[in-house]
């Protein structure tokens, strides 16, 4: 009954969307357990819009990290400008581009996911048997989900704390550091999406026959 009370807790705190309750309320150990079933479901349903929507699955990450480069390259870039010709600093020009790159990495993480351009083995797992290579990939996709899970609760919490906080970036004035933050966990539910597909692509290759271990490719297409 008190896992009950504490999923109801959380809920009611996100409904309410007031950050002191979320803080509170993900302090107890259901968050872990609504954690897992958001990761299921929130993947599941990723795995579903990139099925309907081809050009998603193809650009989504990768347009969120050629901006997000963009950006923290024009603004390093002009703050060169600003204080060697100009004699000026923007405060927030040594803030901004270190959240830019952590929203670059989470969502570079769950594209490269779908590539298996992570640690594969795939030397090792190609002189497996086929049993041997199914069993390896369904253990990348645990391992992957748990870890996906770890994150999105740490996060969410962080976040949380963040806003309950009203922390800003330093720097600014109005920019709040959860705004940033809150990438994390949504990126962390696109990664599972991506576990998703690759299951569901190793499952498929198994029933038809298809090799199960392939060269990943950095950068290439899923």
């Amino acid at each position: 009954m008190a896992l009950w009370s504490e999923l109801g807790a959380i809920l009611s705190a996100f409904a309410a969307q007031d950050s002191f309750e979320i803080r509170n309320a993900m302090k107890s150990d259901a968050a872990w357990v609504l954690g897992a079933i958001t990761a299921a479901l929130g993947g599941l349903i990723v795995m579903w819009v990139y099925s309907k929507v081809p050009l998603l699955d193809r650009h989504l990450e990768r347009t969120i990290m050629v901006w997000s480069y963009l950006a923290i390259a024009f603004i390093i870039f002009w703050g060169v400008i600003d204080r060697f010709v100009f004699s000026n600093q923007q405060p927030w020009s040594t803030t901004i581009p270190p959240l830019l790159f952590m929203i670059m990495a989470w969502f570079g993480a769950a594209f490269n996911v779908r590539l298996r351009t992570h640690l594969s083995f795939a030397e090792f797992r190609t002189m497996m048997p086929r049993r041997g290579q199914l069993a390896c990939l369904c253990l990348d996709g645990v391992l992957w989900f748990v870890f996906a899970v770890i994150v999105l609760v740490t996060t969410t919490r962080l976040t949380a704390l963040s806003a309950s906080n009203f922390q800003i970036v330093l720097g600014t004035d109005n920019v709040m550091q959860w705004w940033f933050l809150i990438t994390a966990p949504l990126s962390f539910l696109l990664l599972v999406g991506r576990v998703f597909e690759n299951l569901r692509d190793d499952f498929s290759n198994w029933r038809s026959g298809e090799p199960l271990i392939k060269q990943a490719i950095i950068g290439g297409d899923v």
